[in-house]
């Protein structure tokens, strides 16, 4: 360090105040009021920081501040390194009219030698970089969004029609971990239109069929499996461990069960049904937003209600309506954009068409109302999970 410097450095510490780092824990901290600004480079930043500071590179400070720093009244704590970078950061906001400004003696060294907590941020791995590239690319995603993904756990109600574009899709986005459920296995009529089964998986469970191909698309994905058929005794259980659960049984009895549930745990749901041609899709935000009782209270009664087998499905149609689940999924757990809550998408495959219906919150859902009144063991069997197509 030059005399100069040296020189130049003294005079500016005699113009700004410093403060130990046992201050800043005991006094100078986020619960006293003050902001924590932190004016070193990215890659030291990456390394670590102190819990709640705000980034602000010494060299763009004066282009930034104020947009950072909006209240020119506030009581700031600049740290860098080592509390040289600091101490001229300090005189600058000074000079920029911020009137309670000190100076972190010793700097982030002096902290972490000290033993006191830091915080070292999560970053995406060098191995994923590539894979997430276009992702990151996102501005509404980014490395912050892609970790957020990452460590976020979606169930798949389902390893069937819906659930597999969604699966594929979900795991390719890089969720974390993707639990499946489902009891039956692989037929080959079930080929026609669920991509997570191959002709060698025939006669497999479908969740091993599917642990498979979700293997193959990002070998990074924690895959659980579930195979048994979801009731009452264990849905409460199985739920509690997932931040989004997307719907895409084909009974009514599963579909409310997975209501009621979500309801029951504040859960989101990604709603799906397909019928021949028709399509439908909606999100179910608990206590936000309307529930799947809100918009069918009472289901088709089963003499009424076509069984799956005899209704048939276009072979595409579940690629569309799971899509759009994976889509509402991945908006949920970045909170980006406006899901479907309160909205019925309807898709019609013959007219290419969609059009979307509005529905409220029923107060006197039995779910969700003023006065709920939910039991699981109660819900009725029934044969399919859409109403039979009105005139």
């Amino acid at each position: 360090m030059s005399t100069d410097f040296r020189d130049m450095l003294s005079q500016v510490k005699k113009q700004i105040r410093e403060v130990s780092v046992q201050d800043v824990k005991d006094k100078f901290n986020i619960d006293n009021g003050f902001t924590l600004l932190d004016v070193r480079e990215k890659d030291e930043w990456d390394q670590g920081h102190l819990h709640q500071a705000i980034f602000l590179p010494r060299g763009f400070l004066e282009v930034k501040a104020d947009k950072l720093l909006t209240d020119r009244d506030q009581k700031i704590v600049v740290y860098c390194a080592g509390g040289t970078r600091s101490a001229f950061a300090a005189k600058t906001l000074q000079d920029l009219g911020y009137k309670n400004v000190v100076s972190m003696a010793g700097g982030f060294g002096a902290w972490k030698d000290s033993g006191l907590p830091v915080v070292v941020p999560e970053k995406i791995g060098s191995d994923q970089m590539a894979r997430y590239s276009r992702h990151l690319r996102v501005p509404e995603v980014g490395e912050k969004g892609q970790l957020k993904l990452l460590r976020s756990k979606v169930l798949l109600v389902g390893a069937g029609g819906l659930g597999s574009p969604a699966g594929v899709y979900l795991a390719a986005s890089g969720v974390g971990t993707i639990g499946l459920i489902d009891n039956d296995v692989v037929d080959e009529s079930n080929l026609q239109r669920q991509i997570l089964h191959w002709t060698s998986s025939i006669g497999m469970p479908k969740v091993d069929s599917a642990r498979r191909t979700l293997f193959e698309v990002n070998p990074n994905v924690k895959v659980r499996t579930y195979n048994l058929r979801l009731d009452a005794s264990n849905v409460l259980d199985i739920f509690n461990d997932y931040d989004v659960i997307v719907s895409g049984s084909d009974n009514f009895s599963t579909a409310y069960l997975v209501n009621d549930a979500a309801v029951m745990l504040k859960k989101p749901v990604a709603y799906g049904s397909i019928f021949r041609f028709d399509g439908q899709a909606s999100t179910f935000i608990p206590h936000e937003g309307p529930c799947f009782r809100c918009l069918y209270p009472e289901a088709t009664p089963p003499e009424l209600a076509p069984s799956c087998d005899e209704a048939g499905v276009l072979g595409v149609l579940p690629g569309v309506v799971g899509l759009i689940q994976a889509t509402e999924t991945v908006k949920l757990l970045l909170t980006a954009g406006t899901s479907l809550s309160g909205r019925l998408l309807i898709y019609d495959a013959l007219e290419m068409s969609f059009r979307q219906v509005k529905f409220r919150r029923d107060p006197a859902c039995s779910a969700c109302g003023s006065d709920p009144h939910i039991d699981l063991e109660s819900i009725p069997e029934f044969v399919c999970a859409i109403p039979a197509k009105q005139g």
